[in-house]
């Protein structure tokens, strides 16, 4: 039976003598049930498995449009790397053209997005389910995936709106607009607006609440229990602050804090591999045995193919749509550079940063065997844990680089804050145009937007709201059905894009920009 929670309730409580936190635990636990009641089936859907299978059939549905996209482009993300990484140094840049930001910052953007408590928690379960072979197939799905950014960030330039004070609009609600109506396809308006509300939902939760839910965890971590409120209150006025200035704000911030967090997170896996130096050889026989195999895991290879592919899609976020958003928003007038910027993102956070953390913990020997079963434990004693526990994995995580560096715990705890900081601020922006293109553009309308968004920073890290989150992850995912839909019905228009850019640019008529 539902429980409700009336004023007449709360009055009882506090004429008890009900604590503070006690209270908010009582309202947390009533929010929660309530809000578990009424979206429950939209969470199971999302994330439901095949029948007979452990696979969520969203994950199927993002590697497979990667898989698509990759083979439909002549597997680009390899073709176009060098070019890709001309593009971020400014080669061909001209400050003249339409856009806000540059190549470097819209990719510094896009990654904050994605870079975040996954790389360090997702990775240390992915790994502790689906063995050391879960990283092979979490990088393959990584390769992959960056054909999704390719296509969804070109359409995003190709389709965004340009206003004369020098703002630009643009993702996935855009092209799904413009570019159906292009090519008189029915539902194109339809599909944007249910994007726009699953990315605002998803902003609101995933993208903000969880992220200052655990910023606060960690903190509490290392300093010592205090309420959460306090952590939202600094989050919200420090957030506020940066994205009161708008995207060039954003930019400014995340240009200088991604590079930072994930030289210093990637330079500390560099060090402590290299201090096991003898094990790296082992280390990626047990990654490439595993995945063939699916030694010491439940479901065998299968299992390792799980969670390596969860991971990478979880991760890196191809398919979804939101980095679309940000990549829009970049200085050209070639819709196709920024799709090749794009495949980078994935490149960095799954391939790079993801696998240091995964060679880490397999090297440094935190995963533990269980004597009887064979299998895979996050740590001694355990039981198999079959399904994701973030704290959990940020606690393996931690060990594993604890063991080479006693100190490490309040790097990470600093990684963590950062990573959830700059996931809240890249968010901000991806909710913000969502919000714009229901609601329309306007300071006023985008303020409004804004406070709410650092109200949900507070109350994130105040509550511990389950259900909620879980809801705003569906919602997250949900973009990606809508968004991949769309991606099949205009990646005709991506193709001619490409053979115009690459003829253009092996004519010479494209030259780097003195």
């Amino acid at each position: 039976m539902t429980k409700t929670f009336s004023r007449a309730a709360l009055s009882v409580l506090m004429l008890a003598g009900a604590s503070g936190p006690a209270l908010a635990q009582s309202i947390d636990e009533q929010v929660n049930q309530i809000f578990a009641n009424s979206t429950g089936w939209f969470v199971n859907l999302i994330f439901s498995n095949f029948p007979g299978t452990t696979f969520p059939w969203i994950v199927a549905w993002l590697v497979i449009a990667a898989t698509i996209f990759t083979v439909y482009f002549g597997l680009i993300q390899f073709r176009a790397f060098p070019h890709s990484i001309s593009l971020v140094k400014g080669d061909y840049s001209d400050p003249n053209d339409a856009g806000e930001v540059s190549h470097f910052q819209a990719l510094a953007t896009a990654l904050s997005g994605t870079v975040g408590l996954g790389n360090i928690a997702g990775v240390a379960v992915a790994v502790g389910i689906g063995g050391p072979g879960a990283t092979f197939w979490m990088i393959l799905a990584g390769l992959m995936g960056m054909a999704s950014k390719f296509t969804e960030c070109t359409l995003g330039v190709k389709y965004r709106n340009e206003y004369e004070d020098g703002t630009v609009s643009g993702g996935p609600m855009y092209y799904m607009t413009k570019g159906f109506a292009e090519r008189g396809l029915p539902a194109g308006k339809f599909l944007a607006i249910l994007f726009s509300v699953f990315c605002i939902l998803g902003a609101l939760g995933g993208g903000n609440m969880f992220q200052a839910n655990q910023a606060h965890a960690q903190i509490s971590n290392v300093v010592g229990d205090y309420p959460g409120w306090i952590t939202g209150i600094v989050f919200a006025f420090v957030v506020f602050i940066v994205i009161v200035g708008g995207l060039k704000s954003i930019a400014r911030v995340t240009e200088k804090v991604v590079p930072f967090m994930g030289i210093m997170y990637v330079a500390a896996a560099l060090v402590i591999i290299l201090m096991n130096a003898d094990k790296i050889g082992w280390a990626f026989g047990e990654i490439f045995n595993g995945a063939f195999t699916g030694a010491g895991v439940a479901g065998g290879m299968v299992g390792a193919l799980i969670q390596g592919f969860k991971r990478a899609a979880f991760s890196n976020e191809a398919g979804v749509g939101s980095a679309a958003i940000a990549h829009s928003a970049v200085r050209t007038k070639e819709p196709i550079t920024e799709g090749f910027v794009s495949l980078l993102e994935p490149f960095i956070d799954t391939v790079v940063i993801c696998t240091m953390t995964a060679l880490v913990i397999i090297i440094t020997g935190q995963l533990i065997q269980d004597p009887n079963t064979g299998l895979y434990l996050l740590d001694e004693g355990a039981s198999t844990i079959q399904t994701v526990d973030g704290n959990k994995g940020v606690a393996l995580t931690s060990a594993a680089f604890s063991s080479a560096f006693g100190w490490f715990q309040y790097v990470l705890a600093i990684a963590v804050i950062l990573f959830a900081f700059s996931t809240m601020i890249s968010w901000s922006y991806y909710g913000l145009k969502a919000w714009t293109f229901l609601f329309g553009e306007g300071h006023t309308k985008e303020l409004i937007f804004k406070v709410i968004f650092c109200l949900f920073v507070v109350i994130g890290a105040a509550a511990n709201l389950g259900p909620v989150i879980d809801f705003s992850d569906a919602a997250i995912f949900a973009m990606a059905v809508v968004n991949i839909i769309a991606l099949y019905c205009l990646m005709p228009i991506v193709k001619r894009e490409l053979n115009s850019y690459q003829s253009r640019l092996k004519s010479g008529e494209i030259r780097k920009f003195a």
